[in-house]
């Protein structure tokens, strides 16, 4: 059971090699024929600013410490759900931080998987909504780490197969009942922090990363899968207290997804608003954008710490990972490469890379 996520450097040192390989990304960030040239200059500009901010939560990025813990605990409850599939070893694979989709596609071949002996792995995406940008982008590093490390057939095993690895994916969870009651449990127990006379009068702000619009009008599915996840809350929820979906993160000058985040609680307060509740609702566990960006950027420089509270994030939460667990055991059950939507390339896509990437993953037998 492999997770992809985008990662995070976990000490100061890492930070610029983090900021180097994400600003060379243009699936993430997409700069143009100058990507090159410009990702490295802005990466290295960037690094200092990006330590302080790392050294103000302790030093560095918790996403791997969060991911490894919720692999392992998700592959102890599947060993016992689905016995038939056991035992499951837990890998975690970050686009941009160690461990590196690379190192843990080496380790895989070093445990005994691939290199003519065959064996089964699912790449299980840690960002629930689909984006080309997120999940898209880790599937694309895993298929070149494939084709490099794997790309030469092996000898048949006795089943017919070429000896490589066979993958499916699980691309996409936006909805998953589980994921929805975890979020619905944290955002009830953050309401009870307010007086009952004001709670239902507290306005949610459920909060997910930007794209860029050139993404979003390329025909991207985030912007919808997100909006899916915040209504099956709010559905969880009765739809007691008002809410809006805004965006953060924003990197450069050109256009992104909006609202975003920050002006949004700056213009309710400005409009007297000032009983509001942060919800990261696209991230799966804490990292910068959660613990610097809105409790120190935003809520700390709100002037209403005290009104605007944030809910507390997914982590080692054990609702959230029991709805892990079943999720891959519906997956593994189903023998299904990917989702039917994973095929299907957003309509202005023009990457080659994309195209052979997903025609992988959907012809994989499983």
């Amino acid at each position: 059971m492999v997770f992809l996520n985008m990662g995070g450097p976990s000490t100061l040192d890492e930070v610029e090699d983090f900021l180097s390989r994400l600003f060379a990304d243009g699936d993430l960030i997409p700069l143009g024929r100058l990507q090159s040239y410009l990702g490295p200059l802005i990466s290295k500009r960037r690094t200092p600013k990006i330590q302080q901010q790392y050294a103000a939560i302790g030093g560095g990025s918790p996403i791997r410490k969060w991911s490894e813990y919720q692999c392992a605990e998700m592959c102890k409850i599947l060993d016992r759900i689905s016995p038939e599939t056991a035992p499951h070893k837990p890998y975690v694979a970050f686009r941009y931080a160690n461990p590196l989709t690379e190192h843990t596609y080496r380790q895989l071949l070093a445990d005994g998987f691939g290199n003519g002996r065959g064996g089964r792995a699912v790449a299980f995406t840690q960002y629930p909504q689909y984006s080309c940008s997120t999940t898209g982008s880790s599937l694309n590093e895993l298929w070149k780490w494939r084709q490099r490390l794997e790309g030469k057939s092996g000898k048949l095993t006795e089943d017919g197969h070429d000896g490589t690895i066979q993958w499916s994916v699980i691309d996409r969870w936006p909805v998953h009942p589980g994921l929805i009651e975890a979020f619905a449990q944290n955002i009830e127990a953050k309401l009870a922090e307010y007086p009952e006379e004001r709670r239902n009068k507290v306005v949610l702000l459920f909060s997910a990363h930007s794209l860029p619009m050139s993404v979003v009008n390329r025909g991207d599915p985030y912007p919808a899968e997100v909006a899916a996840t915040v209504h099956a809350v709010m559905n969880r929820l009765n739809h007691v207290n008002p809410y809006r979906l805004c965006w953060q993160s924003q990197v450069g000058p050109q256009p992104w997804l909006g609202p975003q985040t920050s002006t949004t609680v700056e213009d309710y307060i400005a409009k007297g608003q000032t009983d509001l509740l942060l919800i990261p609702i696209a991230f799966t566990s804490d990292h910068i954008e959660t613990l610097y960006e809105l409790d120190e950027e935003i809520i700390g420089k709100s002037g209403h710490a005290d009104t605007v509270k944030r809910v507390e994030s997914l982590n080692g939460n054990p609702v959230f990972i029991q709805a892990l667990a079943d999720l891959a055991k519906q997956h593994l059950q189903s023998r299904m490469p990917c989702s039917t939507q994973m095929g299907l390339r957003c309509p202005g896509c023009k990457s080659e890379r994309c195209a052979e990437s997903k025609k992988f993953f959907a012809r994989q037998q499983v």
